[in-house]
Formats: C-alpha cells, structure tokens, sequence
C-alpha cells in the first residue's frame, strides 16, 4: 500500500504542517474539519505538496528528514520556494 508525505500551510498563520498517511485528501479534509487537536486553531489548511513512497517505514523517514530541516533551506527546497 502506498503511503504519502504531504506538507499543508495554513492559511490563517502561514506556518507548515508535515505529516504522512495513506490517504492525502482525507487526511486533508480531517485537518480542515477542526477534528485534528494540534491543528484546529490553525485551520484552513492548503496542500502544498505531496510525495509517495511505497510504505509507510519509508514515507515516516522522509516525514522526520523534512522535519529535521527545521524551515531552512533544505525546507525550502522541498517545497519549491512557495
């Protein structure tokens, strides 16, 4: 089964989410409901970008790389310089 590492910003404070699931539009429209505790106060969220990986081992890897690039220049590299 596939798995996904997606990026979303909010639009309300411009700041990133990074997180990994198998189903990138669910999980979007999860985020936006208001239902997700760590993101509810930042809701509506975009979809900035999505990458898919072939399980979920390697999808949480990538997941913790992009995380560890702490929104430096290694970030913006990853999501295009948006």
């Amino acid at each position: 089964m596939a798995y996904f590492v997606y990026i979303l910003k909010s639009m309300k404070d411009g700041r990133y989410y990074i997180g990994s699931t198998s189903n990138v539009e669910s999980r979007l429209a999860y985020h936006n409901s208001g239902r997700q505790r760590s993101t509810k106060s930042r809701t509506p969220f975009v979809l900035v970008k999505s990458e898919e990986y072939p399980d979920r081992q390697a999808a949480e890897r990538r997941e913790r790389e992009i995380k560890s690039y702490k929104g430096g220049e290694g970030f913006r590299k990853v999501i295009g310089g948006v």
